[in-house]
């Protein structure tokens, strides 16, 4: 008898990780909201704008890490290019965002700013239905999916894999990001998309907005980690993990790889699209800059920080890794760089399995301590007595006296 999708999807995450769940949707939808909205600045519990930006941006990366983890860590695939369909999933629904935009631009025209500039009379046709809404959200999930499927499926089926699939998937995003440089593309060239005013009608700088893409960031991190979760558990998540560890005996017994890895691949970069299209309205700019092969490599570096394959890994190492950003571009932009690169070397040498297997470690290493006895002194016996109640002689010394 078969288990129905709904008890396996709820069986799929332990209790501990349900209560985990509820309380970051309390404090991420509950505690947050009353701290930014009902606090004064001057509250010491106040969360700034700064804060919820700055952990939205975060969220948005923990998804992308959670993506690469799914191909990565649980599927061997290496890709250096997922910042592409991050970047892919942010212009498309920049583009939105850049029409919403309407007359309030710096030249007052139907089009965007950028297009006037360069003296344009109209829009190209791919921009035609930009300005609706659900549009835009199609255009994130199928332009990156289509990409995907298409690059993944010659790829795949040519049996590339590897370090040859890594440099293909790098020279992929490294193509379209000089693709998108040129200011014939129509996406704004250098300075990319930026000045967004709107988002359905909100002022997209209003608190009221911030907070709720603050919260659409959290309900998508926690929508990819239990449908990961429910995959790596499920009878898919076991064929992808024997793909990862032999391949060849996972064909041997009739199963056939492509499309199990076309699958995750296809997916993993639906997520990252996403995760894009809410960063962008957050940050206020989308630029080829985010297509660059570096980003693609720090995406990587989020997930082995972390520890590849576990899921939660991937988020402690995006949030790791970029406040550690934040924090270094500020006060040693110079040196950030070749802390992320000690970083990754540190953590490939000595963490191979990142942070949660750091913390795994500790924990077996303190729960198999073995527990030192304790020495229990007994007391000494009281001296013999003799009939008259005298203390009897010790028999050595009446030796030697004798």
């Amino acid at each position: 008898m078969r288990t129905p999708l709904t008890i396996r999807f709820l069986t799929a995450m332990p209790r501990s990780g349900w209560i985990a769940m509820a309380l970051f949707a309390l404090v991420a939808w509950v505690l947050v909201p009353i701290a930014h909205l009902a606090l004064p600045e001057g509250h010491p519990l106040h969360v700034s704008d700064y804060f919820v930006t700055l952990t939205g941006k975060v969220l948005c990366y923990a998804v992308v890490a959670v993506a690469m983890d799914l191909i990565w860590g649980y599927a061997g695939i290496l890709s250096l290019g997922h910042g592409l369909f991050f970047a892919l999933g942010g212009y498309a629904f920049g583009m939105y965002l850049m029409r919403q935009i309407g007359r309030d631009g710096s030249y007052h025209a139907d089009l965007p700013d950028f297009m006037v500039f360069l003296d344009w009379k109209e829009l190209p046709w791919y921009w035609v239905g930009s300005d609706s809404f659900l549009w835009a959200v199609v255009l994130v999930i199928v332009v990156p999916a289509a990409i995907a499927w298409v690059f993944g499926y010659f790829a795949f089926r040519s049996r590339i894999k590897g370090v040859y699939f890594s440099i293909i998937t790098q020279a992929l995003t490294y193509a379209a990001m000089l693709l998108f440089f040129r200011n014939e593309t129509g996406f704004g060239g250098n300075n990319g998309f930026t000045d967004f005013k709107r988002v359905l009608g909100y002022s997209i700088t209003a608190p009221e907005t911030r907070l709720l893409l603050f919260g659409l960031s959290a309900l998508l991190l926690m929508s990819t980690l239990l449908l990961g979760r429910y995959l790596v558990t499920s009878k898919f998540g076991r064929v992808l993990a024997a793909i990862r560890d032999a391949e060849s005996r996972v064909m041997f017994i009739g199963y056939n790889p492509l499309h199990y890895k076309l699958f995750i691949w296809t997916l993993s970069a639906v997520l990252c699209a996403l995760a894009g299209a809410l960063y962008v309205p957050q940050v206020g700019i989308i630029n080829p800059g985010e297509m660059s092969p570096a980003n693609s490599i720090e995406i990587a570096i989020w997930a082995a920080v972390g520890g590849r394959g576990t899921l939660i890994g991937p988020v402690l190492g995006a949030f790791t890794v970029s406040l550690a950003k934040s924090w270094f571009t500020v006060s040693f932009p110079e040196y950030w760089l070749f802390f992320l690169g000690l970083l990754f070397i540190l953590v490939t040498l000595y963490l191979p399995e990142g942070l949660v297997g750091l913390w795994r470690r500790i924990r077996s290493a303190r729960d198999t301590t073995p527990a030192v006895p304790k020495v229990v002194t007994k007391p000494a016996p009281p001296p013999a007595t003799n009939k008259t109640g005298n203390t009897a002689p010790d028999a050595a010394a009446e030796g030697a006296s004798a």
